[in-house]
């Protein structure tokens, strides 16, 4: 579909410089768009391929606005204002509602009849699935469980029973959520299984990503807030609670009745020991490990950054003499200390 610059810088919120009539088509890259296509400038890596960019308009901040050799959208937050442009430019085909000839239905289901439930999905007793749902192949459903309106669970995924998805939220193929959580009691040397009864409540316009798995509670449920965005094969154990707006990126690990508060940011690789708390407003940097709760907001890193084999070998070495330095500087503190 087409929009006219006009009318896009109006939903956009932004101010135009240029033809309001002129009809933009796609998206593009800087380097790579051409007539008929909008792209953006929200990074300064690439501001060099402002000026010869064949783009009909693109959307910047006001201090990139000279260099531009087209038209252009000013807002304060190109890289949002370009997710709202590609949104409304190429937005997702949504399934024609209607229920699959291949699909198992158990008893006791609620079924809006605008829902989308495609081929060899498997729905168990008691499951409520709201209007706009589209189910893509081969999700399973367990019992009792809710979808909230407008939701879209792709390929393949798994709800398992009692679960609670919220409005508008979007799950990506082989997530599961609700399997059962680790929970162990050991006895005599054997390992007991610890029944896991709660459940896990997931809020509105939640994005989960491909395979991430958010296990059930052991007596109360596990909590996504509204508005959480989870990255693909992230691991959230029993009784993880994540407050709102909060974005984990891939392969973070959560372990359990960890309490993760509001509009944090967890990167990619991150480790986060059970029991914790970490409050509002906390960024944790790529591959840290997280052994003690955080109290006031900020960012936070661990680990060592990659370098050359020889130049680790060597540090490592220091490393294992550090505990043996430390202990020798503090004699010589006392024995200092004492001449004074």
């Amino acid at each position: 579909m087409g929009i006219a610059l006009g009318e896009l810088a109006r939903r956009l919120g932004g101010v135009l410089h240029g033809d309001p009539d002129c009809m933009v088509t796609s998206v593009a890259t800087l380097q790579n768009a051409g007539h008929g296509a909008i792209t953006f400038l929200a990074n300064g890596r690439y501001r060099k391929y402002l000026p010869a960019t064949q783009a009909s308009a693109v959307i910047l901040g006001a201090d990139d606005e000279e260099a531009s050799p087209t038209a252009t959208i000013t807002v304060s937050n190109p890289y949002a204002a370009y997710a709202q442009a590609a949104t409304i430019l190429c937005p997702l085909p949504f399934p024609e509602p209607g229920v699959h000839p291949g699909v198992v239905i158990g008893d006791a289901c609620n079924i809006d009849e605008t829902a989308c439930i495609g081929p060899n999905c498997i729905i168990e007793s008691g499951v409520t699935i709201s209007a706009g749902v589209s189910l893509g192949g081969g999700c399973f459903i367990g019992r009792d469980s809710f979808i909230g309106a407008g939701s879209r669970l792709h390929a393949g995924v798994v709800i398992c029973h009692g679960a609670r998805i919220g409005a508008r939220v979007l799950v990506h193929p082989g997530a599961v959520i609700g399997s059962d959580g680790f929970g162990l009691a050991e006895d005599g040397g054997k390992w007991l299984k610890v029944p896991q009864l709660g459940g896990v409540c997931i809020g509105d316009d939640v994005e989960i990503g491909a395979g991430t798995t958010i296990d059930r509670g052991t007596l109360e449920d596990t909590v996504i807030e509204n508005g959480v965005k989870l990255d693909n094969q992230i691991q959230v154990a029993h009784n993880v609670h994540i407050g709102a707006h909060t974005a984990i990126a891939g392969c973070v690990g959560i372990s359990g009745s960890v309490r993760i508060g509001e509009h944090c940011r967890i990167g990619g690789g991150a480790g986060i020991v059970g029991h914790l708390q970490i409050t509002d407003n906390v960024t944790i940097t790529g591959m840290t490990l997280v052994t003690t709760s955080i109290t006031v907001p900020g960012v936070y890193s661990s680990g060592i950054a990659a370098q050359e084999n020889a130049s680790w070998n060597r540090n490592c070495v220091r490393l294992r003499q550090l505990d043996t330095l430390a202990r020798r500087v503090q004699v010589l503190e006392q024995k200092l200390a004492g001449k004074g």
